[in-house]
């Protein structure tokens, strides 16, 4: 198991950080961490992602693991890795991008949906898989997968929130991504990190016991 793989299921979520303004990104990240957070991705469709990642590997590299989200090809895993992402997280499965990261030591969690895709992922050396959209599906799928697919550690992404997390803990999640119900841009461009910090506490003492 990688080191980012046991971080994954110890700490149980990852924030994802999608159309951030570089000059909010320290602060943003510093609030989530000042919450609890030990896992931050930027997606690679944010402008400026590949500066911010590498910035936040030197500033808060004893602090938390920083990866690439939105790594939809190989030229994407390229420029996250040249910039230090320590995993890559995809919506889609790109069996190349898998590849890639085993080359570079680098944990790949692809997107998958349907269990051929989950089964797929993991021949082609995916350590993780992430269930997207989980929004859209809903957690009485994620339930049906497990039953037949019980060992592959699986991420969920799309429709947490603090009234169901516990949900898809009990339905066979292993970890959850969030983004905007974990890091309200509103709040950061207001400069609210108080408050980006209270939710990102709420959500971690929410799965501590999970």
């Amino acid at each position: 198991m990688s080191q980012m793989l046991e971080l994954l299921l110890q700490h149980k979520i990852v924030a994802i950080v999608r159309g951030i303004e570089d000059r909010h990104a320290d602060a943003a990240a510093q609030a989530l961490i000042d919450g609890g957070i030990h896992m931050m991705e930027i997606t690679m469709n944010t402008e400026g992602a590949a500066a911010m990642i590498e910035r936040w590997r030197t500033k808060f590299d004893s602090k938390a693991a920083i990866g690439a989200g939105t790594v939809t090809d190989v030229t994407l895993a390229e420029q996250a890795v040249a910039a230090g992402a320590q995993y890559l997280i995809s919506p889609n499965l790109d069996e190349d991008v898998i590849a890639y990261g085993h080359e570079h030591g680098i944990s790949v969690w692809p997107g998958v949906m349907t269990p051929t895709e989950i089964v797929k992922a993991c021949k082609a050396g995916a350590e993780a898989v992430k269930i997207f959209p989980m929004g859209t599906l809903g957690i009485s799928y994620l339930k049906e997968i497990r039953g037949p697919l019980a060992d592959i550690p699986m991420m969920a992404t799309g429709g947490v929130d603090l009234h169901n997390i516990a949900e898809y803990f009990q339905a066979g999640a292993n970890a959850v991504g969030m983004g905007s119900k974990l890091v309200n841009l509103e709040w950061v461009r207001e400069g609210k990190f108080e408050q980006v910090t209270e939710r990102a506490r709420q959500f971690v003492d929410a799965v501590r016991d999970l």
